[in-house]
Formats: C-alpha cells, sequence, structure tokens
C-alpha cells in the first residue's frame, strides 16, 4: 500500500499552511508569473489561471494520492491572503526522506516567511510523521534561497555540477536556458536544535475530508 501525507494545517505565529483551493487561483497564477519564479523554478512562463487550476485540482491531489509529495498554500494568518508555496516532492517513504522546495510572492517577499514555513513544514514532517531526511536543492546564483536553507539550519553536502537549468528573460521577453549548479542541502532532526527563527507554537490540524 503507498504512503501518503494527510490532509493537513500547519500553523505558526504568522502563518497557515494549508491545501491549496480554487479560491487562490488568482493569486497563485500571479505569483507564479514573477520573473524570479520564471528564473529559478520550471514553472511555464506566463502562467495562466487555467494552469493554476490545473495545479489545485489535478496535478497536487494527483501527487499526494500517489505518495509522491504534497503541496501546501502559504496564507498570512491576520490577512488570509495567499504568500507562498510549500512543495515536498521526491518522498520515499522507506528512507522516511522528501526533497522541499519554497516559493513566495513577490508581494511578500523580506518577511521572514519563506524560512518560517519551511521550518514549521520540517518540524511538522519529523514530529508528526516520523521523517528522517529533508532535502533542499538550490542553484548556484539563488543567494535568497540558500540563505533560507542555511537560517533553517540546513548543513551543505555538495555541489551537483551542471545539474539544474535555471532561465534568463531575454529583452524581447523570451526565456533562454542557462545551465548551473545545484547546492544539495540537507536537514536531519538534530539539526533542528541550531535552527534560528523559531515559529512560535506550531501546530497541526488534520483535515480527514480533504481529498
Amino acid at each position: 500500500m503507498t504512503s501518503t501525507f494527510p490532509g493537513i494545517s500547519i500553523s505558526t505565529e504568522r502563518l497557515v499552511l494549508r491545501p491549496l483551493e480554487t479560491d487562490d487561483v488568482p493569486a497563485l497564477a500571479a505569483m507564479m508569473n514573477d520573473e524570479q519564479v520564471g528564473a529559478w523554478t520550471d514553472v511555464p512562463q506566463p502562467f495562466t489561471e487555467d494552469g493554476a487550476r490545473d495545479w489545485i485540482t489535478e496535478r497536487a491531489p494527483a501527487r499526494r494520492a500517489a505518495g509522491r509529495g504534497l503541496d501546501l498554500a502559504v496564507t498570512e494568518f491576520l490577512t488570509q491572503r495567499l504568500v507562498g508555496v510549500i512543495r515536498l516532492t521526491r518522498t520515499n517513504w522507506r528512507v522516511r526522506s522528501t526533497e522541499l522546495s519554497y516559493i513566495i510572492a513577490p508581494w511578500a517577499r523580506g518577511e521572514g516567511y519563506a524560512s518560517e514555513a519551511a521550518l514549521a513544514t520540517a518540524r511538522w514532517l519529523f514530529g508528526d510523521q516520523k521523517f528522517e531526511r529533508i532535502e533542499l536543492r538550490t542553484a548556484a546564483d539563488n543567494t535568497a534561497s540558500q540563505q533560507v536553507a542555511q537560517k533553517i539550519g540546513c548543513i551543505s553536502e555538495g555541489v551537483l555540477r551542471n545539474a539544474c537549468i535555471a532561465h534568463v528573460r531575454a529583452e524581447d521577453g523570451t526565456w533562454t536556458d542557462v545551465r548551473t549548479d545545484f547546492i544539495v542541502w540537507s536537514l536531519l532532526p538534530e539539526d533542528l536544535e541550531g535552527a534560528g527563527g523559531h515559529p512560535a507554537d506550531t501546530g497541526f490540524t488534520t483535515f480527514t475530508d480533504w481529498n
């Protein structure tokens, strides 16, 4: 039987991480059309609302049902606006490991939301789900993503040479692929003891009816 992640809501002092919903379509599409998202991810550009709806209603539920991963909306507790996405991919249930990535909306950067959301997710994975390893991969020139990895306590394990494809926008608006290196980071349960910026009172709520 394939192991799968439960329906979950994770709350921190400032954020609520929850399943993506169809009401998120406009904000998700706007977030994914950002220049930095286009540069450092494989999200199709331009990213349409139809693409966002397909992600929310088809691809994310399919990944979760197959046990491959989990996509969570990152929302502000006070305003409930969408400020990012946390993704778990390449999940290995026998080894209890998964790869974590994060995207923060351009209207919410500089607030420390990526590290707060990633750290809360890691605590849930290690505590509630009994995972033993979380892996992050950051493009060699993506210093902002590397700073998040360092802030939550990740250890740099090495470089995957020429393993990442970044994207550069030309003057005519088209995107060009550029090969670069991946820096591989890992986070183990014992590493959390040294993580800075602990969010206060992380809480979990299970959605038993989430499909």
